[in-house]
């Protein structure tokens, strides 16, 4: 006869549910109907699980559970196992970031080079209003106010919203 055999489930988990039961009618009266609907479906949980059969499968991964902690604390092997997947773990975290920073074959200055007129040409495309004439797309000079940069550079906008605020 196994320990969980040795327990009588159904006086210790309707005790549970009566105990709660009762609490859960003084918060209701302390602190709401809200709070001791709460406490009463709480309550309901033990006998529930005992009902359903859950207690026993609650049982048997506690004691499963137990068995793998107890064999592994005094493994040695399974200690290597844990070394060798934490030097797997390392390994994957220095790889990822050497995969970020390496540059692709091929891809030297050239690359950066077009990247950073690829990007130019965004940022013109964004700040620039166009006017379209037919088929073709004719780009309309932003006005500058009196104190625009004579470089056509980022901050020109936040410059523009800060002296609509009043914020020099």
């Amino acid at each position: 006869m196994s320990t969980y055999d040795k327990i009588a489930w159904l006086p210790l988990c309707g005790g549970l549910t009566g105990l709660g039961l009762v609490l859960s009618f003084l918060v209701m009266r302390r602190r709401g109907l809200g709070a001791g609907l709460r406490w009463a479906a709480w309550s309901l949980l033990p006998l529930a699980a005992y009902l359903t059969g859950a207690i026993e499968m609650f049982w048997k991964m506690g004691v499963a559970i137990g068995d793998f902690a107890k064999g592994f604390v005094f493994s040695a092997q399974v200690w290597a196992g844990i070394a060798l997947a934490g030097l797997a773990v390392v390994l994957f975290v220095a790889s990822g970031s050497l995969r970020r920073r390496q540059v692709k074959p091929g891809q030297g200055k050239q690359a950066v080079g077009r990247t950073a007129a690829a990007s130019g040409r965004e940022v013109a495309a964004r700040t620039a209003p166009v006017a379209t004439t037919g088929t073709a797309k004719v780009p309309v000079k932003a006005p500058k106010g009196k104190s625009a940069p004579a470089d056509d550079d980022d901050l020109g906008d936040i410059e523009d919203i800060l002296r609509r605020h009043g914020i020099t």
